[in-house]
């Protein structure tokens, strides 16, 4: 046998022994020798897990709950620039094959294989790939990349014979993973550019396409110069295959790459607020699950959660917390650089590191919220500790009392950095656990008309515990009225002893706090500890006429169909605490205090006109700082402090309430006003009050020291002094004092 006959043989030999091991081995995979191999009716049934979205009450996004960060979108929703740069990049002869590209295994075969040209390409059809993406690959040894490619070929035909070309790049598109936990063009476009997919311009069509050669290489936020480079390749491609033309591809290739990056998940807006909106939508799933047994997975069934959220009322406080707040933390900054403070706080973080062994000179990287920006620094172990300590804290909640709609939850001042939640901590109420004591006086039977006195005592059992009021005056006699519109301390106690610990203490409950109130004078002065959630409750049931509606966050949901599982039913869990005159009259009240008392500054400083009860508070050496706002239609509560209580401004030039925390509701309803819609909807006043409750508020707020105080005065070592304000109720006196002698209108009740 000749040599070339020979070679001959051999080579037929070898090529028949090839094609029946080829034949051979995939029909051992068609046969499912190495697994399983998805039928017809499993690839039909193939279903991508969706993340949940969540909005806000004017239509937002606002975040996402998901096991894999994921929307679904439909093929129509896609626009074709974007179908053009996929073809053009991954697969270009992809509406000319069924699933498998003969002319790129070809390619393969020769010169990734034989040549190992790595550069020639993978092989895969989009199709092809898109298995990969819903089924991952598992490993058969050195046959792994074979057995797994053979599969895939095999399964790509059955996926075209039962999908049309369209619904396949949809699925490739809702699968593909683009980095960062985020799957799916759609995902992918809200993350980078803060958009829908169907609002992408063609450069921004192709850098999503351009990041599916390497998800973390070409991501556009952590290596923009990568993706930059990859975008043109992208174009240029697209140019190739006549989907643009040279002029739109040169125009295309100078722009630079803008992102707007929307990471829900760790730098979200309302991510505070998704916390709750994800407990009670847990909760809302299980009693569906109980009465129907319907089950549904919130991290992957793609619903559709509409949430009470306003995402406008809650941007206003945002901002509010970036102006006001960045101001009052440098100023408490410069406090504790040098002085007093400055030693004080050296003293504790010396103690701290000396009870822990710790070295405070130890440098550590860490992430760092600034309101200037957020960036990661190595500092060292003291100054990390010294900045955790004077950083100011601080919660606003917004409610709609009448149905307990959340309207806006600001928790904090950086949810990445900060994730403890202000609006459910509990902190020294101060002052505005004020109103709750003189609601239950009225609940008693008292008249805002009664009068308390202003003459201090010393507690001989409380050890020698002395009540003063906020500006150190002392003596005559003031309304209800009077003493709570100015917040005055001395006859807030006298009252206490009035009503009895155990008449608060029933009213403190019956409005939803759970703190237990310790029975001690100071009780009165607000010692006792809540959140700014139960303080909106509270003074929601004044907003109400007396009636408490639990607050909710949920108002609809919606499975990934279209259709309605859950609609929130209005008036669930209303309760009366307290007698709709009650809350009249302290409605009446508080409205004093925001136009009259220590709550001015939101009229003559943030020129809020709208309809406004409310209640600042100032704890002990101004530890915290509390206010509280509302009418009909709206309660706003907020609160600012230090981490620490004993890390405090020194004054009430800057810690007090209506200093350090009012300015927060202030700003924010200033914003409001200026938004037409909403002035309307929430500049409902309060209800005009009868002839009856009426005339109980008819009387002056102070009376001057009788003779028998005036006796007291004398011999006391320390004058009784009165303030500016009370000396202007003397003329007011005067104008009533025959009338008081003829009736007695002004008589003391219940001492």
């Amino acid at each position: 046998m000749s040599m070339l006959k020979r070679i001959l043989y051999w080579f037929t030999v070898i090529l028949l022994t090839l094609i029946v091991g080829v034949v051979l081995f995939v029909t051992a995979v068609n046969f499912e020798f190495f697994g399983h191999l998805y039928s017809k009716t499993e690839l039909k049934e193939f279903k991508n897990q969706a993340a949940t979205e969540v909005y806000s009450s004017d239509n937002q996004v606002i975040g996402k709950f998901f096991a894999e960060n994921r929307t679904n979108i439909t093929y129509d929703q896609i626009p074709v620039h974007v179908v053009h740069a996929l073809v053009a990049t991954e697969d270009a002869r992809y509406f000319e094959h069924e699933g498998i590209d003969s002319r790129s295994l070809v390619r393969v075969l020769f010169k990734t294989i034989l040549l190992s040209e790595r550069s020639s390409g993978g092989g895969s059809t989009i199709t092809q790939q898109l298995l990969k993406n819903m089924y991952g690959r598992k490993n058969f040894g050195p046959l792994t990349m074979l057995v797994n490619k053979t599969k895939e070929a095999l399964l790509a035909t059955r996926l075209e014979e039962i999908y049309s070309k369209e619904e396949i790049l949809a699925l490739y598109l809702n699968t593909i993973p683009f980095g960062e936990n985020v799957f799916g063009i759609e995902s992918a476009s809200r993350l980078f550019f803060n958009k829908k997919v169907r609002n992408l311009n063609i450069s921004e069509g192709a850098v999503l396409i351009g990041i599916l050669k390497a998800n973390t290489y070409y991501n556009p936020r952590l290596y923009p110069e990568h993706a930059f480079e990859r975008r043109n390749v992208v174009l240029h491609q697209m140019k190739k295959y006549g989907y643009l033309s040279e002029y739109q591809t040169d125009s295309l290739q100078t722009l630079p790459i803008v992102l707007d990056y929307a990471n829900f998940e760790s730098n979200g807006t309302a991510n505070y607020f998704l916390i709750e909106v994800k407990k009670e939508l847990q909760e809302i799933l299980s009693d569906i699950e109980k009465e129907s047994g319907n089950v549904w997975d919130f991290r992957s069934d793609g619903l559709r959660v509409e949430t009470t959220l306003n995402s406008e009322i809650h941007g206003y406080g945002l901002i509010a917390f970036r102006k006001h707040l960045s101001t009052m933390q440098n100023r408490l900054q410069l406090q504790y650089a040098s002085g007093k403070s400055r030693t004080e706080l050296n003293e504790r973080i010396e103690a701290w590191a000396s009870k822990r062994g710790r070295d405070l000179s130890k440098q550590r990287t860490q992430e760092i919220f600034s309101w200037d920006d957020l960036y990661s620094d190595s500092i060292s172990v003291r100054d990390s500790l010294q900045m955790a300590l004077t950083t100011l804290h601080a919660g606003l909640l917004s409610v709609n009392p009448k149905t307990g709609a959340i309207l806006s939850w600001i928790g904090g001042i950086d949810f990445r950095t900060q994730p403890f939640d202000q609006v459910k901590a509990k902190r020294q109420m101060a002052s505005t656990f004020k109103p709750i004591l003189y609601a239950a006086a009225l609940e008693k039977g008292m008249s805002p008309c009664d009068y308390l006195s202003n003459t201090a005592k010393v507690f001989t059992d409380q050890d020698n515990w002395k009540v003063r009021n906020y500006d150190h005056s002392e003596g005559g006699e003031y309304s209800l009225t009077g003493a709570l519109i100015r917040s005055k301390n001395i006859p807030t106690v006298d009252l206490l002893f009035k009503v009895g610990f155990d008449e608060v203490d029933y009213l403190w409950r019956k409005m939803g706090f759970s703190s237990k109130l310790p029975h001690v004078p100071a009780m009165a002065l607000g010692i006792v500890d809540a959140s700014l959630y139960e303080l909106a409750g509270a003074y929601s049931a004044f907003a109400n006429g007396g009636e408490k509606v639990p607050f909710y966050s949920i108002q609809r949901i919606y499975a990934a169909d279209g259709s309605l599982i859950y609609q929130r039913q209005a008036g669930l869990g209303k309760e009366q605490v307290m007698e709709s005159r009650t809350a009249s009259l302290m409605n009446e009240m508080l409205q004093r205090a925001i136009n009259e008392g220590t709550g001015t500054a939101i009229r003559k400083t943030y020129n809020v006109k709208l309809p406004l009860a409310g209640k600042t508070g100032t704890s002990q050496n101004f530890g915290d700082a509390w206010f509280a706002s509302y009418n009909p239609n709206i309660v706003m509560v907020t609160r600012v402090g230090a981490s620490y209580s004993s890390i405090h401004f020194n004054s009430g030039a800057n810690g007090s309430g209506g200093r350090l925390a009012l300015p927060l509701v202030g700003l924010t309803l200033q914003q409001l006003e200026k938004n037409r819609v909403l002035r309307d909807i929430y500049s409902e006043g309060f209800k005009t009050l009868d002839a009856t409750n009426h005339a109980e508020l008819e009387c002056p707020d102070y009376e001057v020291d009788n003779t028998i105080d005036k006796i007291k005065g004398i011999f006391s070592k320390k004058s009784t002094t009165i303030s500016r304000s009370e000396k202007k109720q003397e003329a007011k006196i005067k104008k009533y004092s025959k009338k008081k002698k003829k009736n007695g209108w002004f008589k003391k009740k219940n001492k």
